[in-house]
């Protein structure tokens, strides 16, 4: 049997509920994967085929204890600006498209997603769905594949999560409920009430309330937590705070406006203060600036050089700062960007910034992704303290290294001093010995002590130990046995 978990709006816990079930499933010896059909997001992860799909589902089902596969999610959206996005179509670029043309589409694409569905459910026997967005968006039903029209061509019990952080949590559900097609309503079989903040004992007539204005069961009240599991998309960038007490150590991550596997540093930030910095601050105060991925390196360059970032690396580097570019932070910190209409829609030379003397070209609607494991090879106090790492590609355009010395073998480059380099490669400070040789030398170079970062065997996408946590702290505050009925017994709806 399968599951689809909706939700009442973007950003209620859906992500985190398939996890937590796919795990709660995983620990009790049933097989499941996770399926969404159809993801906006810039945070996407490579399986091992080369596929790319969005990292939600990979986190999803590393908590399922299965290798990630493109039909776990069959289609990934992932904007570039001006309303346009890629289209990511069973793993591989599909096309370009302008938002009003992608629902011409929309028809083939549910096809594709249901014939996904269809094929994990024979391999696992049981699925768990999630959701888009809000289930009632009601402008969207004739083309939603994400949510209603998948789930009338499912038929499968559905539980709506609420948000209740967010306030108005009976308007929520009540009106959710109260906007979905007739035929679609019956199917939901409960509700959670997620991110609880206090005691939910204090929620007991809240409950009784909502089921009595829904004649839908709250399955639970699940409270809010900090289990460390990597963010979804940019809405949780918002998430992020400041964590500066007892972690002298600072680093900046320039906010890109098309900001992308921003998860690559949230390794950091458990043991540093980073900050997401938008284009124009100051980086003076900063031990180390780290330029992340984008979905668009032309027009993202061209925000920070109008905000004057370039001057800031250029100054920052003066200083010592070590300076690090990831993908397409790699290419901006080069000389210079040559796009054939690519990335731009025009073919047209752009100046980088200047930091690598490497040239990168844009000459094909062509993207690598693929799973790599390399041995820093760089100079310097940083690379060299790295060892062999783990981490993904996922990129377009193609990077001359020139006379500089690689990164890594065979990719990357770095400036003789090692202080300054780039890499292709995600994930890479999700290695704890990435991290730690960054760590170590900011902290020397800081005076002040270093703490090491523990290898727990994580891999790029969260601890173990992280998915059992999150898997434990469900089954407290959820009825596991409502839930699993709908897995164990094909004959309950």
């Amino acid at each position: 049997m399968s599951l689809i978990v909706l939700g009442t709006a973007s950003h209620v816990g859906k992500s985190v509920t398939v996890a937590a079930l796919c795990r709660a499933l995983y620990r009790r010896g049933i097989p499941v994967a996770p399926f969404k059909s159809q993801n906006m997001s810039l945070n996407s992860y490579v399986t091992v085929d080369g596929s790319e799909i969005g990292i939600a589902q990979a986190v999803q089902a590393f908590a399922a204890g299965v290798e990630p596969t493109a039909d776990m999610n069959p289609v990934l959206l992932k904007p570039k600006g001006d309303q346009v996005s890629q289209v990511v179509l069973l793993g591989r670029p599909y096309k370009d498209v302008q938002i009003r043309d992608y629902y011409v589409e929309t028809d083939m694409l549910l096809e594709e997603a249901v014939s996904a569905f269809e094929r994990l459910r024979q391999q696992y026997g049981h699925v768990v769905v999630e959701g888009a967005g809000g289930a009632a968006e009601v402008n969207l039903y004739d083309r939603d594949i994400a949510n209603i029209r998948l789930a009338r061509r499912l038929a499968l019990p559905i539980v709506l999560v609420a948000d209740i952080e967010r306030g108005g949590v009976f308007a929520q559900v009540y009106g959710t409920l109260a906007l979905l097609p007739e035929d679609i309503r019956p199917l939901v079989v409960g509700v959670i009430v997620n991110k609880f903040r206090g005691d939910a004992g204090l929620f007991a007539s809240g409950v009784a309330k909502l089921e009595g204005l829904t004649g839908v069961r709250v399955l639970g009240v699940v409270p809010y937590t900090d289990i460390p599991l990597p963010s979804e998309d940019s809405l949780s960038i918002a998430d992020k705070g400041h964590p500066t007490t007892g972690r002298p150590v600072r680093i900046a991550i320039v906010r890109l406006p098309r900001i992308s596997n921003f998860t690559d540093f949230e390794l950091l930030e458990q043991h540093a203060s980073v900050d997401y910095v938008p284009p124009g601050r100051p980086l003076a105060d900063y031990d180390c600036i780290i330029l992340p991925g984008t979905k668009n390196t032309v027009e993202d360059l061209a925000v920070l050089n109008r905000a004057g970032t370039g001057e800031e690396l250029r100054l920052a580097r003066e200083r010592g700062v070590p300076v690090i570019g990831i993908c397409g932070g790699y290419q901006m910190l080069g000389r210079r960007i040559l796009d054939s209409g690519i990335e731009s829609g025009t073919s047209a030379e752009y100046r980088g910034f200047g930091l690598l003397d490497v040239v990168t070209a844009f000459t094909g609607y062509h993207k690598t992704t693929v799973q790599v494991r390399r041995r820093a090879t760089g100079p310097g106090p940083i690379l060299s303290g790295m060892g062999e790492v783990d981490g993904y590609e996922i990129h377009m355009g193609e990077t001359e290294r020139r006379d500089l010395p690689a990164a890594f073998a065979g990719e990357g480059a770095a400036t003789p001093d090692g202080l300054v380099f780039g890499t292709y490669m995600h994930g890479l400070f999700q290695n704890p010995g990435a991290a730690n040789a960054l760590l170590a030398y900011l902290s020397e170079r800081r005076g002040v002590p270093f703490e090491p970062v523990t290898d727990s065997g994580s891999g790029a996408l969260g601890v173990a130990s992280a998915y059992d946590d999150l898997a434990r702290h469900f089954e407290e505050h959820v009825d596991m046995d409502a839930i699993m009925a709908y897995f164990l017994d094909a004959t309950v709806r």
